[in-house]
């Protein structure tokens, strides 16, 4: 069966994802804020949850149309055969939001979206009662300036939970936006990698599983596997071909981090990620770093200052990661902060600068592109 999908993205990185969509060869793609359309069948769901690296997660679009009224929200979700996606046990879970639309009451939006699901359903399975005790389908309505959306997740956990990190540390960075800032960095596997503030590694796990080409995907389970349309021989070929895929690639990777405890938390996260061999990490405070090396590229989520008495360190080390720039002149610097004042500190203007979301944080992507081995 052939569907209507889209991936979901934190805002800024819609680019990526569809670059990623491009590579795994899907074609007429709609970028739009938050996400990109394309259309697939199970093995596209199957494929696009495995590989994605930057998407949040993976959604059926089942219907679009205007409703400003309760009544007019119930028929347009009738309208929709629900029964030739959800079996008769399926557990229908309904989600909402509303932005600047006239129907903004999202419980009451939910509620009469759920009664029309059902309803439709009594209507394929000539059955009054359900007892939604099988696989479960989240459906989203979603609504913006009057036009519904709804969709069905077929991720579950968002893509971002890769199933490697035991311990997120103090400030986590999402596995998807430290995927985005390698993808981003224009880093290949035959480079010389640092992160000077690697914490629990994210960025360098996320580095080498890229390096290495292995899918994001591969160790984790998605909702849709209990799907009855979603079959295991499918989910298996997939994997097989993930699996397969994986390339043993010479790479130098080193993360560097004052605290122990942490570097402890990051060697066992890229264990599970089962990159360990491509990692070095090693405890260095940043003010002590150097290299001899004449090509490199740092790639690094920096602290950013957010707690009171803060600021004055935040400001010092801005200015010291500006003098290590000065000395590695033929070096790539890539870094994600809140700061505003960043490029002052730091002493040149990027020359790329990107707004990113770090959660719900503002936060930019300072690049500085100097390394003639690009």
């Amino acid at each position: 069966m052939n569907y209507d999908l889209i991936a979901t993205t934190t805002f800024g990185i819609e680019s990526i994802t569809a670059k990623e969509l491009k590579e795994l060869g899907y074609e007429d793609l709609k970028i739009e804020n938050g996400k990109v359309s394309y259309e697939g069948d199970e093995m596209d769901i199957a494929i696009t949850n495995t590989w994605l690296r930057t998407a949040d997660r993976i959604l059926i679009k089942v219907a679009e149309f205007k409703a400003i009224t309760f009544e007019e929200l119930f028929q347009g979700t009738l309208a929709v055969e629900w029964g030739n996606i959800i079996p008769v046990d399926g557990k229908m879970h309904v989600v909402g939001k509303s932005i600047k639309s006239t129907l903004f009451s999202v419980p009451d939006c939910q509620s009469i979206v759920k009664k029309a699901v059902v309803k439709s359903m009594q209507r394929k399975y000539n059955k009054e009662i359900f007892s939604e005790s099988g696989p479960v389908y989240k459906i989203e309505v979603a609504l913006l300036k009057d036009i519904v959306t709804l969709t069905i997740d077929t991720t579950g956990s968002g893509l971002h939970k890769r199933g490697y990190r035991e311990n997120a540390g103090e400030a986590p960075l999402k596995e998807t936006l430290a995927a985005s800032l390698v993808l981003l960095s224009k880093w290949k596997a035959d480079r010389l990698l640092v992160d000077p503030f690697c914490g629990s590694g994210t960025i360098l796990i996320e580095a080498a599983m890229i390096g290495s080409n292995m899918a994001p995907g591969l160790n984790r389970n998605f909702v849709c596997e209990e799907w009855p349309n979603m079959s295991k021989s499918l989910w298996d070929q997939v994997r097989a071909g993930a699996k397969n895929s994986i390339k043993k690639n010479e790479m130098q990777l080193i993360g560097y981090d004052i605290n122990e405890r942490v570097l402890r938390t990051a060697r066992r996260n890229a264990e599970k990620a089962g990159v360990q061999n491509y990692i070095d990490f090693q405890r260095l405070d940043f003010k002590d770093f150097s290299s001899k090396r004449k090509y490199g590229y740092i790639i690094t989520n920096p602290p950013y200052g957010e707690r009171i008495g803060e600021k004055s360190e935040v400001e010092l080390l801005y200015k010291r990661l500006g003098n290590l720039k000065e000395g590695l002149n033929t070096w790539d610097f890539n870094i994600l902060t809140s700061y505003l004042g960043f490029e002052k500190l730091f002493g040149r203007k990027a020359t790329k600068n990107r707004k990113l979301y770090n959660g719900r944080l503002l936060c930019y992507y300072y690049q500085y592109f100097d390394n003639e081995l690009r």
